[in-house]
């Protein structure tokens, strides 16, 4: 249902509605690489899809990396709501301590602040 076959180019592309908004699009990246589970290996092969081949710059790595923490912090966020309201769908106290374990350990991993440095770098000052 979110799919778009675009026959005459032979693209097929992704389209979720749900959450759009004026983001980076590197955001949609992130939150598609954290839903899907990607290890390293196979976030850097999409992130080179993305970029057409091209290896991916250390900002935009970095602005991947840190969209993976805000991601998940989001959804603790919404999975604390959803459990302050009594939400019977699922255990989302569980889910949103999971989101909340697993932001706190990409955030605690030695290149997070790199990454940070490097987004840091890639902003324009002023």
């Amino acid at each position: 249902e979110n799919f778009v076959d675009d026959a005459e180019s032979g693209a097929m592309r992704i389209v979720d509605f749900e959450y759009a908004g004026m983001c980076d699009p590197l955001w949609d990246v992130a939150d598609l690489s954290v839903e899907a589970g990607l290890d390293a290996a196979k976030e850097a092969e999409l992130l080179r899809a993305y970029f057409g081949g091209a290896t991916p710059t250390p900002e935009e790595v970095g602005r991947v990396v840190l969209y993976k923490a805000m991601c998940d912090l989001l959804w603790t966020l919404w999975g604390l709501l959803q459990h302050k309201n009594g939400n019977p769908a699922e255990d989302f106290w569980a889910y949103a301590t999971g989101r909340f374990v697993r932001c706190q350990r990409l955030m605690a991993r030695p290149d997070f602040a790199q990454h940070v440095a490097a987004v840091r770098a890639g902003q324009p000052s002023g």
